[in-house]
């Protein structure tokens, strides 16, 4: 599946740290789409991962879906349904948990301008995210591999990260 089969609006999924907001980067300069990053409309700027109020949240989601070229990376499984619905693509990204607690990591004690970070925020190693990464995401995974099937749009599955890189290079995309 080429990158232009999945359109104009894309709809990027996966566990933490498994590379989303670095795809959607990527894939937004190439195909000239906007880029929404997910975790940025459902926490307030400048706090440690403070949650807007959900309704707030959804109102951001929303608004942001009703654009005709965007590519979007995160889950919120709840507003799931009204970002497909909009969506011409889907990738899910599912990397193995131990390249996810490495980049996790690496990207809170060597990344200052992570792409994907919230404004004015800064990340630091928590062990509740941990736990997420560890415990949660072997859920999700299951989860989301059940999804994928149901999912109707053009759709790509990546599940290394050498697969993840076959697919930056197939489509000409730069990190």
């Amino acid at each position: 599946m080429t990158l232009n089969e999945l359109g104009t609006r894309i709809c990027i999924m996966g566990p933490s740290n498994s590379g989303k907001s670095i795809l959607a980067e990527a894939i937004g300069r190439t195909q000239g789409l906007e880029v929404v990053h997910l975790d940025r409309l459902h926490h307030l700027p400048h706090t440690d991962w403070v949650p807007r109020p959900p309704d707030e949240f959804a109102a951001l989601h929303d608004t942001a879906i009703t654009g005709d070229r965007w590519v979007i990376e995160g889950n919120y499984s709840r507003l799931l349904p009204q970002r497909l619905e909009r969506a011409t693509g889907f990738i899910l990204l599912d990397v193995p948990t131990t390249t996810s607690l490495y980049r996790y990591v690496r990207r809170c004690w060597f990344e200052r301008d992570r792409r994907g970070a919230l404004e004015g925020g800064r990340d630091s190693v928590k062990r509740d995210m941990i736990r997420h990464i560890i415990v949660a995401t072997r859920a999700n995974r299951i989860r989301y591999r059940d999804m994928i099937d149901g999912v109707s749009l053009p759709k790509v599955q990546i599940t290394t990260t050498k697969a993840l890189a076959a697919f930056y290079h197939s489509n000409g995309l730069r990190r």
